[in-house]
Parts: structure tokens; C-alpha cells; sequence
């Protein structure tokens, strides 16, 4: 047998307003998830590119026993082939004299502060004489960051 002890019937307790509400609202949570697809939608592409290179470092390395030609660029615009300083229309001329015909490549090593039109001008002279160019860099030190 039951016994109702409100006197009107309801289930409401004696002395509270409105009942709970038990239903949970999903607004915030779609606004949330649009935002973040929107986001990941622009920034997909970015990761397809692979724009962050992390090459692999290592204590020591295997030299290649080739002689390959240097070209250095000094912060004012000075180029060096070894110790000569060749004029830049000579250049190829030279490589090609000192190292012969078929080199592998051709490295280009630029000071920091090197203005970027010397560079190009030296990539630009290599390049119209079939000479491939490769970029000398030095990797950065996790210790001797400023």
C-alpha cells in the first residue's frame, strides 16, 4: 500500500521552489568544438608542409674524403674561393679549373650579417654555370642560446 504525504499530490518537497533540472545544455560545448574544428581546419595545411625541420644531431660524423670547393662571404660582401678572392664573372671559371668539370656540389658559407644581395648574386653566377649550390649552416647550441 502507498501513503502521499504532500497535500497537494506533487512529488515537490514542502518548502522548495521549481525542481531541478536534470537536462544538460550542449550550446557552450558545440560553440567549443566548431571553434576548435575551425582552427584545425586553418592550421592543417600548415603541418602538411612540414614547416618545423628538426635534423638530427650527432657528436660525430663521417667526413666525405672529396675536396669540394668553399665560397665565402664576407660581412662586407668580400667573396673567397680558399684564399683567393676571385671576381664574381670568374668564379665558375675557377671552380671548374681548380676542381674540374663534374662537381658534386658547391659550398656557400655567408657570415650572419652578410647583406642578402652578395649571396644571391654568388647563388644567381653558380646556378647560369650549372654549378650546384649547397648552403653551409652551423647547428644552434641548446647551451650557447642568448
Amino acid at each position: 500500500m502507498a501513503i502521499s504525504v504532500g497535500s497537494n499530490g506533487s512529488s515537490r518537497r514542502p518548502g522548495r521552489g521549481v525542481p531541478a533540472l536534470s537536462e544538460i545544455n550542449v550550446t557552450p560545448f558545440v560553440d567549443v568544438t566548431l571553434v576548435l574544428l575551425i582552427i584545425f581546419m586553418l592550421t592543417a595545411h600548415v603541418v602538411e608542409y612540414g614547416i618545423d625541420i628538426k635534423v638530427p644531431q650527432t657528436k660525430t660524423t663521417t667526413g666525405d674524403t672529396k675536396d669540394l670547393p668553399v665560397v665565402e662571404i664576407t660581412k662586407d660582401g668580400t667573396i673567397y674561393l680558399g684564399k683567393a678572392e676571385p671576381n664574381i664573372n670568374e668564379l665558375a671559371s675557377m671552380i671548374r679549373q681548380k676542381y674540374g668539370d663534374h662537381v658534386d656540389a658547391v659550398y656557400l658559407r655567408a657570415d650572419k650579417e652578410t647583406p642578402f644581395d652578395p649571396i644571391v648574386q654568388v647563388m644567381s653566377a653558380l646556378s647560369d654555370a650549372k654549378l650546384p649550390v649547397s648552403i653551409v649552416t652551423q647547428p644552434i647550441d641548446s647551451h650557447a642560446r642568448r
